[in-house]
């Protein structure tokens, strides 16, 4: 694959690629690089998904076209499934978001953004939906009957059954027919973003830009501003999602006529056809696929809940939905499951193969170099052993450096593991990298992660990247 990123590279730019950097795509199965020279730079983007990725390239080719902010496509190798893209740099919507959370950013500047946001989705809805060809769409055209069903049994199948969540399924459905009936009642002709939240939004020279918007196909205007509003993490408060959703609606009356009291109330049926989604998501990331970080969004997906089920009435009845929603905000257990303790994540890896991805969604945490202590590598001796085999702990605890080494490692964590305790943050990343991977790093995160595992309330997770090395 590098061989083939390089070639596009090099034939779009008429220059050679001089630093190749991953960068961690959470929750897809897309690769993402960043593609540098001293005059370049741009994002490189793999994936196996053939239809995925002509859908990207189409609908960013169309969308920018529009004036819409989203990235230059500026080469493409679909027959290899790579492309090359606009480089947007690293920071989103989300990420402003938690630094405003922290206190280390003014909550004035992040409501100044979001309302830069507000003011740029009608025209991505509607300058951008004007003449849209929906031909390459993935996966579906429109978010019609049979979308809106697959976002439902999704909730269904891998939230409320992977959570043991108890409901009748037939009083279930005909809520969901009810739903999906109501839903699309409304006019349904515009440019549908479909995963229109924070991580999806870039800051860029201080202003909005927008990417994954693939899954777009003609839908309502509500839904995007749902997923907006909605985001799970975001945490918006009841008065900021209030008066975001005035200013949208003021905003979307300069493109379009507005019945505002239908709006609202169309509105929040899709808000809670939003959350269902983003549950079922929760879900199948969560419990499925046991990426444990998912499940942390369950507390606030039942708090949005409970806030609608205490301040709004839909213009339809669905008896089956309401009562499960209740019985899902006072659920014990679902409670206890979403409650994750801190994790700390301990690898080892080698300085020659880079270094391991963070996929908690954090970024950060801490990298030791213990190339400083004496390698047992070098003797053939211990060459073909590793750092859990007793000879070669005993040779690396008889360097005069090692203990003073890990002294200075376990007070840095130990301080970083306090504190996230306190501001309960829930995961912790620490790295230890050698020339191999297999001696002195090995040995480093096997002890770090055996004196942290006496405390009782947090969880270790320990992962030897050259583990198939590792005899």
């Amino acid at each position: 694959m590098n061989t083939q990123i390089r070639d596009l590279f090099y034939h779009t730019f008429s220059s050679e690629i001089e630093n190749i950097t991953p960068i961690v795509a959470n929750g897809s199965s897309r690769e993402y690089f960043r593609l540098s020279n001293k005059d370049i730079t741009c994002i490189a983007a793999y994936n196996k998904d053939k239809k995925e990725n002509l859908a990207f390239i189409d609908y960013a080719n169309q969308l920018y076209k529009k004036g819409i902010r989203v990235p230059k496509v500026y080469a493409q190798d679909l027959d290899n499934d790579i492309y090359l893209i606009e480089d947007f740099g690293d920071t989103t919507l989300f990420d402003m978001i938690k630094l405003e959370q922290k206190q280390e950013l003014s909550t004035d500047k992040l409501d100044q953004m979001y309302q830069k946001v507000i003011k740029a989705l009608p025209k991505i809805q509607i300058v951008g939906g004007k003449a849209f060809d929906y031909t390459n769409a993935y996966p579906r055209r429109a978010f019609d009957s049979q979308s809106i069903g697959w976002d439902l049994n999704y909730f269904k199948y891998y939230f409320l059954k992977l959570s043991g969540s108890v409901f009748g399924e037939q009083e279930l459905e005909n809520d969901f027919k009810t739903l999906t009936s109501f839903l699309l009642q409304t006019q349904t002709d515009y440019f549908l973003f479909r995963d229109f939240q924070s991580r999806n939004i870039m800051i860029v020279n201080n202003e909005p830009a927008f990417i994954d918007f693939q899954g777009g196909r003609r839908g309502a205007l509500q839904y995007d501003l749902a997923s907006l509003l909605y985001d799970g993490k975001a945490n918006l408060s009841p008065e900021n999602r209030q008066r975001y959703l005035n200013m949208y609606i003021e905003e979307l009356g300069k493109y379009t006529n507005v019945n505002k009291k239908d709006f609202r109330e169309y509105y929040y049926a899709y808000v809670y056809v939003r959350i269902m989604q983003a549950m079922g998501t929760y879900g199948f990331r969560g419990y499925f696929e046991r990426k444990e970080y998912f499940l942390q969004s369950i507390p606030f997906a039942l708090k949005n809940l409970q806030w609608l089920e205490d301040n709004v009435s839909l213009p339809i009845k669905l008896p089956a939905l309401h009562l499960l929603f209740n019985q899902m905000i006072h659920s014990d257990k679902l409670l206890s499951i979403s409650k994750t303790k801190l994790t700390v994540n301990i690898r080892s890896f080698s300085y020659k193969k880079g270094y391991p991805q963070d996929l908690s969604g954090n970024g950060g945490g801490f990298v030791f170099d213990c190339r400083a202590i004496h390698n047992p590598g070098r003797y053939d001796k211990y060459k073909y052993m590793n750092g859990m085999d007793k000879e070669v702990k005993d040779f690396i605890e008889k360097q005069p450096d090692t203990n003073e080494f890990f002294s200075h490692v376990y007070l840095l964590v130990k301080q970083s593991v306090n504190t996230y305790k306190k501001r309960n943050f829930t995961s912790l990343m620490v790295c230890f990298g050698c020339t191999g991977g297999r001696h002195r790093s090995v040995y480093f995160a096997e002890r770090l992660a055996s004196v942290l595992s006496q405390e009782t309330d947090i969880d270790i997770v320990l992962k030897h990247e050259e583990e198939k090395n590792i005899k």
